[in-house]
This record gives C-alpha cells, structure tokens and sequence, in this order.
C-alpha cells in the first residue's frame, strides 16, 4: 500500500525540481544574451563605426568625381542605418546595468519614448533587483509597445510590494507570451480585459529577499 505522505513528499519534490530547472533555462539564456550583447558591442559596432569613418573620408576624397561622391554618400547613410539598428538590437537583448538603482525605470521611459506612443511610466524601486527580473519586465514593456498603436494609451506601473516586484501593464496586447518567463522565475501573471485600453497584465516576481 503506498504511504500518501511520502507520495506528497516526491510530488512536491519534483515541482520544486522542475521550477528550479526551468528557472535555470531562463537564467542561461539571459546569459547567452548578455555575452551577444557584449558581442555586438566590442565587435560588430566597433566595425561599423570604422566603415562609416572610411567611407565619409573617401566621400571626401571623391571631389573629382560627383556620381561615386553622391553613392559613397549613400552607403555612408546605410551604414548609419545599420549601425542605429544594430545598437538599438544590443540594447534590447540586454539593457546594460539593468538590475542597479533607477536603471529599470530610465529603461522603461527610453523603450517608450523610441515607440513614438502614447505611453505613461511609473515605476517605484529604489533598490537594486535581479537582472532576470528586471528583464522580464523590461521584455513584456517591450512586447506591449509594439503591440500597442501610437492613439493607444499604454501604461506600466511597477513597485515593491514585500519580498515581490509587482507590475501591472495596460496595453492593446495581451501579453500571454510573457506568462512562461514569469513562472519559471517563481512568480505569476493575470492577464485579462480593460474597460477603456484593451489588455491588463498584472504580475508578480520574487525578488529572493526575506520578508
């Protein structure tokens, strides 16, 4: 006959095992972010700043010559373009300083004023939060602006709230895809209609401190 208590035993064991693992692959793949992130810092924008640097100084060199002027101009333009979007790629992969005092909020305000949308902050965290954490809020922050359209009031609102960092998101999206990194960082995501604005996301990440 099995002992019920050591079946709840194993059970609970296995979902305390299966949480750490899943946090595991959440915390492994920010890494991964992080070192693409350094990548394309140290190498592919450093390349790109010297390509731009060389094609400007032919372009000045080609006085003699107005039509190769004009197309060094326009590869210098694209080269910009490139460069402006790869910067803004290393940044989204991995906001720099992301988990120190204030970053989070500074982080927020930069993803909405490059939306170009109406878009409201409000953040109160004075100290400093896990890097994961921050992360998953600043991601869903992201995935909210773009699937919200610029007449649509999105707003994020995130605070301390005990031993948590709750935040809570209205949006013309509803975020689902969000609720997998949520969990496996040990926390929980209600996502359901909004009277005026569409999507309500309201979550909540342990930030490991005692209460």
């Amino acid at each position: 006959m099995l002992d019920a208590s050591n079946s709840t035993e194993e059970l609970l064991g296995e979902i305390a095992a299966l949480r750490a693992s899943r946090e595991r692959l959440v915390l492994a793949a920010d890494a991964e972010s992080r070192r693409i992130e350094r990548v394309l810092h140290s190498g592919v924008l450093q390349k790109l700043v010297a390509l731009s640097m060389g094609v400007q100084g032919a372009s000045e060199l080609a006085t003699t010559d107005p039509a190769l002027k004009v197309r060094l101009e326009e590869i210098a333009q694209d080269v910009q373009r490139a460069l402006d979007e790869t910067a803004a790629l290393a940044e989204r992969i991995d906001a720099p300083m992301l988990e120190m005092p204030g970053r989070l909020a500074v982080a927020l305000r930069a993803a909405a004023f490059a939306a170009d949308t109406r878009a409201s902050v409000e953040v109160a965290v004075d100290s400093e939060l896990p890097h994961a954490v921050a992360r998953t809020v600043l991601l869903g922050w992201l995935e909210a602006l773009e699937g919200s359209a610029s007449a649509t009031p999105t707003t994020i609102v995130v605070r301390e709230e005990g031993a948590d960092l709750v935040f809570e998101i209205v949006s013309g999206t509803s975020l689902e895809g969000l609720r997998d990194r949520v969990e496996a960082l040990g926390g929980n995501l209600t996502v359901g209609r909004d009277s005026d604005s569409g999507a309500r996301a309201s979550g909540r990440l342990p930030l490991g401190r005692e209460r």
